[in-house]
C-alpha cells in the first residue's frame, strides 16, 4: 500500500458506473430506502472503528473510576464539573454574563446551548447531559475519523485513526463536558464534505463548527479557498457560493452577539486578551515556556504537553511528506499556528490540538503496514498510557486538562 492519500477509484463518476441503482427523482421511498442503505452499509464499514474507539476510551474511564475510588472522589463529577466544564454549565443554566472581567463569554454557545435545550429533556440532570452530549459528539468525530482514512487510503487506516485519536494523551477530555469532541467531529466532517465536493454540507457543518470553538478561524478558511477554487473553476455551479457564505456564518454571529453586548466591536477579543490574558504572539510565548520546562524541569503534566507540542510538528512534515490533500494540510496549519502562537494556558495547548486529527494519518498508516501482532501492541501501550495519564489529569494536576 503506497502512503500516498488517493481518492478511491471513480470518486468523479456516477453511482450507475458501479452497478448502484438511482431511485428515480420523484420516488421518495426509493430515496429513503436508498439512504437507509447506504447509512447502513457505512456502519457495516465503521462498526469496528466505533467499538474500537470505545473500548479505549472505557478503558481509560475505567482507571479513572477505580483512582477516584480509592482517593475517595466521584469520576461522574470530574468529568462533568471540572475546569471549563463548571463554565459551560453555568452558561447551560443561567445563560451568559454582562461580559466584564473574566467572562464566560470567551465560550461559544453551541455546545452549553446544546445542554440546555436536551436537559430538561433527560433524567440525568446538567453534568450527565453535558456528558452525554460529549461522549455522543465523540462517537460521531470516531465515524468521520473513519470515514476520513476510509475515504483517502482503506477500511484499516480509518479504523485505526480513530482509536488512535482515542488514545491520545489528553483523550480524557474527549468523554468531559468540554467542546474538543464536537468540535472535531464538526471539522472531520466539514472536511469529509469538501473532500467528496458536498459543498452545502461542508458550508451547513463548518457554520456549526464556529459556533462551538474559536478554533473554527482554522477552518473557516480552508471551505472558502475550496469554494474559491471551485468557483475559479467554474465546478459545481452555486453550491461552492453557498458553501463560501455559510461557512463563517457561525464564527462571525457569535462575535457579531458579543459586540453588541459589550458595546464593542472587537468585545470577544477584549474579554479573551484582558479578562483570559490570552492573546497572539506568534509563539514567543510557547517556544519560552517549552525552553523552561526542557531547561529547568518541571512537572509530568508539562513535560506531556512539550512532548505532544514537538510530535505536532513532527507530524506535520510527515504529513506534508505524505502529500495529503491540501485541505487537511492547511487545516491543520492554522490549527498549529493558532494553538501554538497563542499566549497563556500552556498546560492546555495539547488539549487545544485534540482536533488536528490529519497529524495522525501517518501513523494510522504506518501502523496499517505492520503485522496485526505489532499494531495491537502499540495501540495497546498508547491506550495504557492514554488511561493513566487522564486519570492523572484529573486527579492530580490542579489545572485544567
Amino acid at each position: 500500500m503506497t502512503t500516498t492519500p488517493h481518492r478511491p477509484s471513480g470518486v468523479n463518476a456516477s453511482p450507475a458506473d458501479h452497478g448502484v441503482v438511482v431511485p428515480p427523482k420523484n420516488d421518495v421511498t426509493g430515496q429513503d430506502a436508498h439512504h437507509k442503505s447506504m447509512i447502513g452499509g457505512f456502519f457495516r464499514l465503521a462498526w469496528p472503528a466505533l467499538v474500537g474507539y470505545l473500548a479505549v476510551r472505557l478503558a481509560g474511564l475505567a482507571v479513572l473510576w477505580a483512582w477516584a475510588q480509592a482517593s475517595g472522589r466521584s469520576a461522574g463529577t470530574l468529568l462533568a464539573t471540572r475546569a471549563d466544564a463548571s463554565w459551560y454549565l453555568a452558561i447551560a443554566e443561567r445563560g451568559y454574563d454582562s461580559g466584564a472581567g473574566q467572562s464566560n463569554m470567551a465560550f461559544f454557545p453551541l455546545y452549553p446551548g446544546l445542554v440546555g435545550i436536551l436537559e430538561p429533556l433527560l433524567p440525568l440532570g446538567p453534568g450527565g447531559t453535558a456528558v452525554l452530549v460529549a461522549w455522543i459528539a465523540a462517537l460521531a468525530a470516531a465515524a468521520g475519523l473513519f470515514a476520513i482514512g476510509n475515504h483517502l487510503y482503506d477500511r484499516r487506516v480509518g479504523i485505526l485513526l480513530a482509536v488512535l485519536w482515542g488514545a491520545l494523551p489528553h483523550a480524557v477530555v474527549q468523554s468531559m463536558a468540554y467542546t474538543e469532541a464536537l468540535f472535531t467531529a464538526f471539522a472531520v466532517w466539514t472536511l469529509f464534505a469538501l473532500l467528496r465536493r458536498n459543498w452545502l454540507a461542508a458550508g451547513l457543518v463548518c457554520l456549526l463548527a464556529g459556533l462551538t470553538r474559536p478554533t473554527a478561524s482554522a477552518l473557516i478558511p480552508v471551505v472558502g479557498l475550496a469554494a474559491l477554487i471551485a468557483v475559479f473553476q467554474r465546478r459545481d455551479g452555486w453550491r461552492p457560493w453557498v458553501a463560501m457564505l455559510l461557512a463563517p456564518l457561525g464564527y462571525l454571529g457569535y462575535l457579531g452577539w458579543v459586540a453588541r453586548r459589550t458595546g464593542r466591536l472587537d468585545g470577544w477579543f477584549t474579554i479573551q486578551n484582558d479578562g483570559w490574558k490570552m492573546s497572539f504572539d506568534g509563539g514567543r510565548y510557547t517556544v519560552g515556556v517549552a525552553k523552561n520546562v526542557l531547561v529547568d524541569g518541571s512537572t509530568l503534566a508539562l513535560y506531556a504537553v512539550t512532548l505532544v507540542l514537538v510530535l505536532a510538528g513532527v507530524l506535520f512534515v510527515f504529513s506534508l511528506l505524505d502529500r495529503q490533500p491540501w485541505q487537511l494540510l492547511l487545516y491543520s496549519a492554522l490549527l498549529l499556528a493558532t494553538s501554538l502562537g497563542a499566549h497563556g494556558y500552556y498546560h492546555s495547548k495539547a488539549r487545544f490540538l485534540l482536533p488536528a486529527f490529519p497529524l495522525l494519518l501517518p501513523v494510522a498508516v504506518a501502523l496499517g503496514r505492520t503485522s496485526r501482532p505489532k499494531r495491537w501492541i502499540v495501540v495497546a501501550v498508547l491506550a495504557a498510557g492514554s488511561a493513566y495519564f487522564g486519570a492523572y489529569l484529573l486527579l492530580r494536576w490542579k489545572y485544567s486538562p
